[in-house]
Order: structure tokens, then C-alpha cells, then sequence
């Protein structure tokens, strides 16, 4: 389990990777545009899940610094990680 977790962190590191080589150097076409509604959703979706997880369970688990805003970058990734560490 601890390796396809790896394994997706590692896919969506990558997705990150073109959206912000998007922002600094757009792709042509429709294809920046595309991509700029998708970073706004990724960032919207997973700062939700990222503060939905602290208000449910900030107070309840010890959590680093990285462990938080791991939330934003990997978001469901990041949180069957931090549910394995924590509370299993």
C-alpha cells in the first residue's frame, strides 16, 4: 500500500509540474486555458479537503507542518498517508 501511495504522490507531483510550467510558460492554443481552470479547481478542491481534514482532526492527531500542506499538494494521497501514520 505504502508504495502505490508513493507511486500516486509521484503522478500527481507530476500533474502539478505542468500546471505551474503552464503558468510561467503557457502552453499554446485552448490548451493554457484548459489548464488554468484545472489548477484553480485542483487548488480549490484540495484546499478544502486540506481544511475540512484540520477542522475534523487537527485537534484529535499530532500533525507536522509538511503533513498539512502535503494535504493541498497530494490531497487524498496525502491523507490515506497520514491515516496509515496516525491511526492504524
Amino acid at each position: 500500500m505504502k508504495a502505490l501511495i508513493l507511486l500516486a504522490k509521484a503522478a500527481i507531483g507530476f500533474v502539478w509540474l505542468v500546471l505551474l510550467v503552464n503558468i510561467f510558460y503557457p502552453f499554446p492554443g485552448v490548451a493554457a486555458m484548459a489548464l488554468y481552470i484545472m489548477t484553480g479547481f485542483l487548488l480549490m478542491m484540495h484546499g478544502l479537503q486540506m481544511l475540512i481534514f484540520i477542522g475534523a482532526f487537527g485537534d484529535k492527531i499530532e500533525m507536522s507542518r509538511w503533513e498539512k500542506w502535503s494535504i493541498l499538494i497530494f490531497g487524498i494521497f496525502a491523507l490515506l498517508d497520514i491515516r496509515r501514520k496516525h491511526m492504524m
